[in-house]
């Protein structure tokens, strides 16, 4: 336990110096500054709408830091060092998995406030928004974690796991977008169940990516 927590506190402390808590935010509430402007200032249409604007703005914000997830620290030979001292590639995917989602999806859940205020969405509708944030947000995590160490090592890192985090990520999307409806539940229950297949699933196939890089 207490190297998962050491390893967790060190992929925080390094996403947090390198900016990677403050480039999704600031995307996040970029998207939900502009968007108004392209839509017009339409307030039943903003708040029809918003929420599954930022939801987009969600998974791109979790887009953003992928490339720097495993690639640095297999570049420079930190999984080899970690490896020798006997902790477990699974062991290290769970602690970015955690570190990631503490490095984004708090933040995001705060910059909701603000963002639905801009996007006219009502206190009920934020509820609806912030709970769904709650259960999915983990489930990008993981889902990023996986794909940053599945493209590790490759060339054009960033535009690759694009290619790969987008479709994969489409029944978080459409849950998540399900759940703002008012009076929906069963939307926000098959949401928990993706992101929680996700973050079971993730710690085995991100380690097992992870091996098959550093061989």
């Amino acid at each position: 336990m207490k190297p998962l927590l050491a390893l967790i506190r060190r992929d925080l402390s390094i996403s947090l110096r390198g900016g990677g808590a403050v480039l999704p935010l600031i995307f996040f509430l970029l998207v939900a500054t502009l968007f108004p402007f392209a839509i017009g200032p339409d307030a039943p249409v903003l708040a029809r709408t918003g929420g599954g604007v930022l939801w987009m703005a969600a998974l791109l914000a979790a887009l953003l830091p992928v490339d720097r997830l495993i690639e640095p620290d297999r570049a420079s030979g930190v999984l080899d060092q970690l490896a020798l001292r006997g902790i477990s590639d699974e062991a290290v995917a769970t602690a970015r998995i955690v570190a990631h989602w503490l490095s984004f999806g708090p933040p995001l859940m705060i910059a909701a406030i603000p963002a639905s205020a801009l996007l006219r969405m009502d206190g009920a509708a934020l509820l609806r928004l912030e709970a769904g944030l709650a259960i999915g947000t983990p489930g990008l995590a993981a889902l990023g974690v996986t794909v940053a160490a599945l493209t590790a090592g490759l060339r054009s890192t960033g535009a690759l796991a694009g290619l790969l985090m987008l479709p994969l990520c489409v029944p978080l999307l459409i849950f998540g977008g399900g759940a703002l409806a008012e009076g929906e539940t069963g939307a926000l229950k098959l949401l928990g169940a993706a992101s929680l297949l996700l973050i079971a699933g993730a710690p085995f196939a991100a380690g097992a990516a992870m091996r098959a890089a550093r061989e």
